[in-house]
């Protein structure tokens, strides 16, 4: 049997790639004899994936609300391997045996690919969520979120690390201390962040239970995260572009596409699904006892991560007209659609 001039170029890529690095290219030619073919099933891990659903209650509807967090889980793993890519400026696209290193520069073309993927997964996932508002009955869920306390959404660490790698942590402290904490270092800042306000006992101002496991937890490792991070993050990638790139139609799009993702559309779709099944029968806490009604809102939280982009007018309106539009009416009208 004759061997192509093609394969034998590749067998001698492939020699020189395992000398470099001291192995023997016949040795793991032996391998590729011996091993048995690949199959879906062990690559996608099929079997372990299919385990990991593992409802608190007999109502068949919990399993609907365990894989939608899985799933979301997986897109922000993809969203944060995205991001990580163009914080470190993206890798080298190299021959069969050369070195894949972080490059010097961050070329403009490959923030604004990034860009687009990670918009594409946050429009994946709010576009999906009528899985979560409509593809549960509302009694069902209603009862089995009583076995779930104090677990809950807010504490996906995941969504967190993102925000962290999206902006400085100046423009995610609580509001209500954001002008006063503007110089501060980051650290001063992730204490005083948005979301810690999220899950107060607002009789009392004490924490949930919720809100202390999740930072007994995290917080220490978003700290580490943020020492990594902040300087490096995407705002900062963004501002030190040369001026050109900056001025990029295309990069602004897709960085302002993500600021609406990520603070009013993905916390919206929460709202609306929230409202769905707590405002009719009058209950006012999330699971895990957070308080939707204030924490959620991107009018009262006015998070926004590149401020620069967005007009005055804009900034005061931020998500304002979302949820006059819609959750006002339907709310007022008794309906939540």
């Amino acid at each position: 049997m004759e061997i192509s001039e093609a394969t034998l170029e590749r067998i001698k890529i492939l020699k020189e790639k395992y000398a470099s690095i001291g192995q023997d290219l016949d040795a793991y030619l032996d391998g590729l004899i011996y091993a048995n073919p690949l199959t879906y099933w062990d690559y996608i891990e099929v079997d372990a994936l299919l385990s990991l659903q593992k409802p608190k209650t007999d109502f068949p509807d919990e399993k609907i609300f365990i894989v939608y967090h899985q799933i979301t889980e997986l897109y922000f793993s993809l969203i944060s391997h995205e991001i990580e890519q163009i914080c470190k400026n993206g890798k080298d696209i190299s021959p069969i045996g050369e070195d894949l290193g972080w490059k010097k520069d961050l070329d403009v073309n490959f923030f604004i690919e990034r860009l687009r993927r990670v918009n594409k997964y946050f429009e994946a996932l709010t576009n999906s969520f009528d899985i979560m508002r409509f593809g549960m009955e509302k009694e069902q869920f209603r009862k089995f979120r009583m076995s779930l306390l104090s677990a809950s959404g807010f504490q996906t660490a995941s969504y967190r690390y993102i925000e962290i790698a999206c902006t400085d942590l100046k423009y995610l402290v609580h509001d209500s201390r954001r002008e006063e904490l503007f110089d501060a270092n980051h650290h001063q800042q992730l204490d005083n962040i948005y979301w810690r306000r999220g899950a107060i006992v607002e009789d009392t101002g004490e924490k949930t239970l919720t809100l202390r496991d999740f930072e007994a937890k995290y917080m220490d490792d978003f700290h580490e995260f943020a020492d990594q991070y902040q300087p490096i993050n995407l705002w900062q990638k963004y501002l030190n572009l040369a001026e050109t790139d900056r001025n990029n139609q295309d990069l602004i799009k897709e960085l302002r596409e993500l600021d609406v993702n990520v603070n009013i559309n993905w916390p919206l779709v929460h709202f609306r699904t929230a409202a769905h099944y707590l405002v009719q029968k009058g209950e006012s806490k999330g699971t895990g006892g957070t308080n939707w009604q204030k924490y959620l809102p991107p009018h009262f939280q006015r998070r926004i991560f590149y401020p620069e982009l967005w007009s005055d007018q804009e900034r005061d309106e931020w998500g304002k007209s979302w949820v006059d539009a819609v959750l006002s009416t339907s709310i007022k009208k008794g309906k939540i659609y």
